[in-house]
């Protein structure tokens, strides 16, 4: 099996989905967008080199070395491409331009959508410092109100260290409080822009009643049927 495929993926089948994967060891429990226990469809993950968290999640998105992700984008053979961090948000439309087959960089690409509807929107980044240094141009013209876990949080420092070991009910009390206490009561939509909070949606649902948007509701929404109900 080719490293990274998902079972039953064979040379002639194509996967519903291809997630270009950063350079990371942290677990990836089910709903994060990079384990296959997230999906009901065959997914094929794509390891891109030397891109770290640290090179990635950046207030200066223009300093990234996107030539790999360029060349993961062209060998993918998912009916949908994606990315395992929404800070790659920046290079949407240069990825697109390596394949006719349809690209989400980020969460983030919902909100044009998003704003047209209407109705206050939070975003619930990873760095806000480093989000709104890089890619206030994304976030310009909405009435978007931006906060991230803060740099204590345990999600954050696993992420960060890259460590092996990850307390999933310790992850999800503190994103729930973080929620609680940042969410404005007018907010109707609330954007996870990191790709590893999906699996705490149940228990930031206990603390916000509106609509979430994440890396994985915009994979279904581009290819029904290939994320398991229980993440949506």
């Amino acid at each position: 099996m080719a490293a990274g495929q998902h079972p039953g993926v064979g040379p002639r089948m194509r996967p519903a989905l291809t997630v270009l994967q950063l350079d990371t060891h942290f677990p990836r429990v089910p709903g994060d967008v990079a384990s296959a226990d997230t999906y009901l469809a065959e997914v094929e993950f794509i390891r891109i080199p030397a891109a770290s968290v640290g090179r990635i999640v950046t207030g200066d998105p223009g300093s990234v070395n996107i030539t790999p992700f360029e060349e993961a984008v062209r060998r993918a053979r998912g009916d949908v491409i994606t990315t395992s961090c929404g800070f790659l948000a920046h290079w949407q439309t240069q990825l697109q331009a390596q394949t006719t087959r349809p690209v989400v960089a980020s969460a983030l690409m919902a909100l044009p959508g998003l704003a047209c509807l209407g109705g206050a929107i939070a975003v619930l980044t990873f760095d806000a410092n480093k989000l709104i240094a890089g890619h206030g141009d994304i976030l310009r013209g909405h009435e978007t109100q931006v906060f991230g876990l803060n740099a204590d949080m345990h999600l954050k420092q696993v992420i960060e260290l890259d460590a092996c070991a990850l307390d999933q009910r310790r992850a999800a009390e503190e994103i729930a409080a973080l929620v609680k206490d940042h969410v404005a009561a007018k907010c109707q939509t609330l954007l996870l822009e990191c790709t590893n909070l999906p699996p705490y949606k149940a228990a930031i649902r206990d603390m916000f009643t509106g609509q979430i948007v994440d890396i994985l509701t915009e994979i279904e929404a581009l290819r029904p049927g290939t994320v398991r109900p229980v993440f949506l």
